[in-house]
């Protein structure tokens, strides 16, 4: 059984750092693994990010740590233009931002879930896919980010 979203499977979980060297390294020495480099989110053109319904410039580092197989953990230090990120780690600080899955069809499911009360916050694409975060916080105490590869 798939449920609403039309996926099981957590294949991430974000974390919303202030500083991503610092909380890496720690994650490295405490998984025993070697710290990934970080990277920047794309810009506005190539992103197309848009929070709250709105076209945003924000951007963010990103380091990603492979662990459990299919999970990852993913450490996320907002720059200060508006998004989900930066609300959040303003709001409640540091600590557990969403859990992600894989999914398809991401206008459907999408929908689905606004029909649901579970209203679309951000979105954007990648190299390879699209994402987009969805508002549980009600229920499931914190976001879920939707992902859906080319």
């Amino acid at each position: 059984m798939t449920g609403i979203i039309g996926s099981d499977l957590v294949v991430q979980v974000g974390i919303l750092v202030h500083d991503i060297e610092k909380t890496g390294a720690a994650y490295a020495e405490f998984l025993g693994l070697r710290k990934p480099e970080w990277f920047w989110t794309g810009t506005r053109e190539e992103s197309q990010t848009e929070y709250r319904g709105k076209p945003s410039e924000a951007r963010a580092k990103l380091m990603f740590f492979s662990v459990g197989g299919q999970l990852t953990i993913e450490l996320i230090e907002p720059d200060g233009n508006p998004s989900t990120w930066r609300e959040d780690l303003d709001k409640n600080g540091e600590g557990v931002h969403h859990i992600a899955l894989n999914i398809k069809g991401m206008g459907e499911t999408i929908a689905r879930l606004d029909k649901n009360g579970c209203p679309l916050i951000q979105k954007g694409e990648y190299q390879g896919g699209r994402y987009a975060y969805i508002d549980t916080k009600d229920t499931l105490k914190t976001l879920v980010e939707l992902l859906e590869n080319d």
